[in-house]
């Protein structure tokens, strides 16, 4: 059972989800192979309709942390999984480990199943997370396999970008307020050939103002709201182009701003963090990437502003 949406992205890259008794309503990838698994958690946060501003303050307030998340215990209890995987590194992103123990012994389900918490912070955790579930799994071999084709993935954008210039990059992981994107993506960033600013490698991040924004002076920027995809940014994305501070930005004005599909490669930190690092060197560095970039993943503020 996979309680993080990036548990069942690693679950797909071992080939395992026919295993899959149970998810989370976020856990989408890939659409076809999730949609028939029973889904057994909810937010009490519905966000369609409301704002950035108002879901930061829904989250921040009254329903801070792990309340964020309503979880079906009996329907836990009837499909009797032998593994529960969760994470106890955002208290916004998923049920955490905490709340997926408690439910357990209320249940007083005996030997119980295992629950792991999955709680990677940088590009090595991600990938050792999918080592620590295909040994769980009995794919211990599989999941090497799949480690390996991931880093020469990572080595293969490294060397292609080894003598480029490094532009200075900022990540945005939410638009009101604004908030600089940390734990892996600095590294991201960093593999792709650009100099990641505002956040350190692996480090949970705070909001910051507008004017860390400008003093950052970033020649390029990623928007990649969590949890957002791009249609959903789109709609909200005048909160960035309409402050006044926005056109004097040294990246606004190179027109090198670009909206990401954040929960697909950059918000989770499951195996296709990997795609996230070849869709950067490719917007970055003109890198060839293979499938090619797509505005699904990726779309230029200015070409698209009408979406």
């Amino acid at each position: 059972m996979s309680l993080l949406p990036a548990a069942t992205d690693v679950l797909a890259v071992l080939d395992a989800l026919p295993m899959l008794v149970g998810r989370t309503h976020e856990c989408d990838w890939p659409p076809d192979e999730v949609a028939g698994v029973p889904v057994l958690t909810g937010s009490s946060v519905d966000a369609d309709g409301m704002s950035s501003r108002e879901i930061s303050d829904a989250v921040g307030g009254a329903h801070r942390g792990s309340g964020l998340y309503q979880l079906d215990a009996a329907a836990l209890a009837e499909l009797h999984p032998d593994l529960v995987l969760t994470q106890d590194l955002c208290e916004v992103c998923a049920v955490s480990y905490r709340r997926v123990s408690d439910a357990l012994r209320v249940l007083d389900a005996g030997a119980g199943p295992t629950v792991v918490s999955l709680e990677p912070g940088t590009l090595d955790g991600v990938l050792d997370c999918l080592l620590r579930v295909g040994e769980l799994l009995g794919r211990a071999e599989l999941a090497r396999g799949r480690v390996a084709e991931l880093r020469a993935r990572l080595e293969a954008v490294r060397c292609a970008v080894a003598d480029r210039a490094r532009p200075r990059v900022a990540a945005l992981e939410w638009l009101d307020p604004l908030w600089p994107a940390g734990h892996w993506v600095p590294e991201q960033i960093a593999v792709a050939g650009g100099t990641p600013l505002l956040a350190l490698p692996g480090e949970h991040t705070a909001p910051m103002t507008w004017q860390a924004l400008a003093s950052a002076d970033p020649e390029a920027i990623s928007v990649q709201p969590c949890g957002f995809a791009p249609a959903r940014t789109f709609e909200e994305l005048s909160l960035l182009t309409g402050h006044p501070v926005w056109q004097e930005l040294r990246a606004v004005q190179q027109g090198r701003v670009w909206v990401m599909d954040g929960p697909a490669y950059f918000n989770r930190p499951g195996p296709r963090v990997v795609r996230g690092v070849e869709i950067l060197a490719s917007l970055l560095h003109d890198v060839p990437i293979s499938p090619p970039l797509t505005s699904l993943e990726a779309v230029g503020i200015g070409q698209n502003d009408e979406k």
